[in-house]
């Protein structure tokens, strides 16, 4: 094969869409930008949001509240689904932050937040990042002790 044998490839061989070039041509008189109106005009931009006119939906909505950015976010883990792991055997009494996330009940780069819905009858130490009153209130009650991980 030779340079002068090579040929271009079929999707190649399109031509452009020239407007403006008489009735014939098909993009004669408008040139495909269809009756009047703004985008018909040259040098016309129409940002994706703009409405005509009409009041933006960004600024139609309600706006109210905070967030914030901030924020620490907790998994819960109520003392009942610890009492429900123990009884099964998927927990001991000793459980450390590394335990939880072993036993499946939370990963591992989530905080955790002990909280007292339900009971507990277990001797139970826990390592948690948080813990509501009533939880350690509960877990104390059945001799056991909790424990707050600070990071």
């Amino acid at each position: 094969m030779k340079l002068h044998e090579l040929k271009a490839p079929a999707s190649n061989k399109k031509t452009r869409k020239r407007v403006g070039r008489g009735q014939g041509s098909g993009l004669g008189e408008q040139s495909g930008r269809g009756h009047n109106g703004q985008k018909s005009r040259s040098g016309s931009k129409l940002k994706p949001w703009f409405e005509g006119g009409q009041m933006p939906l960004q600024r139609r909505l309600p706006k109210f509240g905070f967030k914030n950015r901030f924020r620490t976010e907790y998994s819960p883990l109520n003392v009942q689904t610890v009492a429900d792991f123990i009884e099964a055997g998927k927990l001991k009494e000793e459980i450390s932050f590394s335990d939880l996330v072993a036993s499946g009940l939370i990963d591992n780069k989530s905080r955790v937040k002990l909280l007292g819905d339900g009971e507990i009858d277990a001797n139970v130490s826990i390592e948690v990042h948080a813990c509501s009153k009533s939880a350690k209130e509960k877990v104390e009650k059945a001799g056991g002790s909790v424990t707050i991980i600070s990071n």
